[in-house]
């Protein structure tokens, strides 16, 4: 339970989700369930030039800037094939997690 609690502050936040067969998928954090399953909405695949079926259209505005349309913008992530989830900096407080981590092994 402790990083479901952990997962259930973060939500509003920007995360990237890396699954276990490479995909990394960045987007706002909707919702985390007990079984650590994730929805995430305003996605975007962090390597598209490895997974071009995951885009459909791209925009060149500039030689600076592009803009991807997924071919998904919500999505949901079942929890048994995550590997990470990147947090973001602002959004760690360390010591809640120290405290939380020898609570947990303490049994209590």
């Amino acid at each position: 339970m402790l990083f479901f609690s952990y997962f259930k502050d973060l939500v509003g936040r920007e995360v990237t989700v890396e699954l276990k067969n490479d995909l990394a998928i960045r987007g706002t954090l909707h919702s985390v369930d007990q079984y650590l399953n994730i929805k995430l909405e305003n996605t975007r695949v962090v390597d598209q030039d490895k997974y071009p079926h995951m885009v459909i259209q791209c925009v060149d505005y500039n030689s600076v800037f592009s803009f991807c349309k997924l071919s998904v913008r919500n999505c949901f992530i079942r929890g048994s094939v995550v590997r990470y989830v990147q947090l973001p900096p602002e959004g760690v407080d360390i010591e809640l997690l120290h405290d939380a981590t020898r609570r947990e092994a303490r049994g209590g």
